[in-house]
């Protein structure tokens, strides 16, 4: 698969087939992600991968646990223009009619977040870290590599569903892990696994934003 069709081919999978993922492929992979860009040569991120009763058991402690007061950080900024409210209101919607429920369906949304817990049925899932001591320089680091290894992992024909959601429990993560709440903030999770192709969930349209709304070229046409 080349790069530009695993850009292309690239989404957030929330239903997986029953089937394990070779460890020595995620291996691989990770492996091939340290190449991601770095600022310095920092390489501020950290991860670590759970798979089999491990994942498990901490999907029963989550479905379980209260959220944590105060969160591990503003996941939606304050004050944010409507036209940022738009666009995730209508990718919601296609996502909820995907599920089967109805817009406004405060139990189906429940429901939905609710498999966030469970990472979705996937065999493995990766978590992610950042030393509290980093900025917002290495933060992108950080993101650079995470996008290295969802495009790596589409190359492999998996999928894959980085989850920002759990922000919701990262001290109880972090416990669960062995990770220091004092010096590590924790960013998100990932499901990974083989994607179910007839799951409507993996199916549904996404839609972005015209380029011309991001993207301005200045010089030669």
């Amino acid at each position: 698969m080349n790069i530009a069709d695993a850009v292309a081919n690239r989404r957030a999978v929330r239903a997986y087939l029953d089937k394990p993922v070779d460890p020595a492929l995620l291996r691989r992979v990770i492996e091939a992600a340290q190449m991601a860009p770095s600022g310095y040569n920092f390489q501020p991120w950290e991860g670590v991968v759970v798979t089999g009763e491990k994942l498990r058991e901490l999907s029963g402690l989550l479905l379980e646990a209260k959220p944590q007061d105060p969160s591990e950080y503003q996941l939606v900024p304050r004050g944010l223009p409507e036209f940022y409210k738009d666009r995730r209101d209508g990718i919601v919607a296609r996502r909820m009619e995907a599920a089967g429920f109805e817009r406004g369906d405060k139990a189906g949304m429940a429901a939905m977040q609710a498999r966030n817990f469970e990472f979705f049925g996937a065999p493995a899932a990766m978590f992610t870290f950042v030393p509290r001591i980093m900025g917002l320089p290495q933060w992108s680091d950080v993101g650079m590599w995470l996008q290295t290894v969802m495009l790596l992992l589409v190359g492999e024909r998996l999928g894959c569903c980085p989850q920002e959601s759990l922000f919701v429990h990262g001290k109880l993560i972090k416990q669960f892990l062995g990770i220091s709440d004092e010096t590590h903030v924790f960013f998100c999770g990932m499901a990974i696994g083989h994607p179910d192709p007839d799951a409507p969930l993996n199916t549904f349209e996404r839609t972005r934003a015209p380029t011309a709304e991001a993207v301005r070229f200045i010089g030669d046409s």
